[in-house]
């Protein structure tokens, strides 16, 4: 796992062509807007997260975002316990994102 600034992160993911953006907040934070294209897993549905996340392709390189960067340090912890390369935290989560956001 490495941790990125906002800046870092938004950079970074802008020249990835093998990116994919994870959140990992709840069903209820996602509804008060999310970064665009990004996949929700639930990191609180426990097992359920670990199943979810174990038919992601290792191949891919990983964004990972939550409110403040807590949940997301912790999903790229599991990842990387289950054989993803590339896990990507977003120093701040949610809060201090000033890139892009989308709401449903």
């Amino acid at each position: 796992m490495k941790e990125l600034s906002q800046e870092d992160w938004q950079s970074q993911l802008e020249k990835d062509e093998n990116a994919v953006i994870l959140d990992v907040r709840t069903q209820e934070e996602v509804e008060d807007g999310y970064i665009p294209t990004a996949k929700n897993l639930d990191i609180y549905k426990g097992q359920e997260f670990v199943n979810e996340v174990e038919k992601l392709d290792k191949d891919k390189n990983y964004y990972i975002y939550c409110r403040s960067g807590k949940r997301s340090a912790q999903a790229c912890t599991i990842l990387d316990q289950v054989g993803f390369a590339n896990t990507y935290n977003l120093k701040g989560g949610f809060m201090e994102w000033e890139g892009e956001k989308a709401e449903d």
